[in-house]
């Protein structure tokens, strides 16, 4: 392991004077083995210094099985603060990711969710491109890689990079850039990367609808648009709470995905079998 250990395993909150630039937020419920597998992603990462606040829902604290457990000694081991905080009785996606919105205090906040593995390196890459960008937000599109064989050409075609600065957008279904979803499919943005031949450590930034479990906003800039404060406006049964979310920042700030993406699904069953409420159909609905 490159990293040092501490010899302080305690359980810090980050409230002090060294609290990190960036704070990972992963709103949990249910899946412990993959949240075991995305914790141990992130104490693979060697930059930049971050925090980690997890938010659970599960019956019992799923820090209590023991991989978890095991996870959260590395990385408090390494020096890097763990919060483990209870948020119950759910009331949707959008509440939870709020609740950990209104924990967070630092410069950065990367939304990760509970079945997403980060290759080593991505952090970094993902905090480099948010700084150059001077964008909302940059988002690792998860690849699900038991399709790493089905290549979708089709899907690959509304791919646009964004060579020189991000600009604000737009976007709502029917509208210009409302296609790009298809980018984030299967295993397509792992073909692209693979077509564009960036440098090793290297990325690029390309024009997204939107971006689903991985993304890192400017904090400040996210609760400007208000983060997730529409919740109490949704049933507790909902979907695309990110995508209102996304939205309301990029018609401000712009946002991006980057390329490669380094974050993996791990592919397990949503915990949210009922999206028959769609957040940015209720929030953002247009008001004559």
């Amino acid at each position: 392991m490159s990293r040092r250990w501490s010899g302080e395993w305690g359980h810090a909150h980050g409230h002090g004077e060294d609290r990190p630039e960036l704070e990972v937020l992963i709103p949990s419920f249910g899946r412990p083995a993959e949240l075991a597998v995305t914790l141990s992603g992130l104490a693979a990462q060697d930059g930049p210094d971050f925090a980690v606040i997890l938010s659970d829902q599960s019956g019992e604290p799923v820090w209590q099985e023991p991989a978890v457990q095991a996870m959260v000694r590395l990385l408090r081991a390494q020096g890097r603060p763990v919060r483990l905080e209870r948020n119950v009785p759910r009331r949707g996606l959008a509440q939870q990711r709020q609740f950990l919105l209104e924990l967070s205090a630092a410069p950065e906040v990367l939304f990760l969710d509970n079945d997403v593995w980060l290759e080593p390196g991505m952090l970094a890459r993902m905090h480099e491109a948010l700084a150059s960008s001077g964008c909302g937000f940059v988002g690792a599109a998860v690849q699900g890689l038991s399709y790493l064989d089905d290549y979708r050409e089709h899907e690959l075609q509304p791919l646009e990079l964004w060579d020189g600065p991000v600009e604000p957008e737009r976007i709502r279904p029917g509208a210009p850039g409302f296609e790009r979803w298809t980018l984030h499919n299967a295993a397509n943005l792992v073909h692209a990367a693979a077509a564009l031949d960036v440098p090793e450590g290297g990325w690029r930034l390309y024009k997204v609808a939107w971006v689903g479990a991985c993304v890192l906003f400017n904090r400040e800039v996210l609760t400007e648009c208000g983060g997730f404060d529409f919740w109490e406006q949704l049933p507790t049964e909902h979907a695309g709470e990110d995508v209102a979310a996304q939205w309301r920042v990029m018609e401000r700030y712009g946002g991006a995905g980057i390329l490669p993406s380094g974050a993996v699904h791990l592919e397990s069953p949503t915990t949210i079998p009922d999206r028959s409420t769609d957040a940015p159909s209720v929030v953002l609905a247009d008001k004559h």
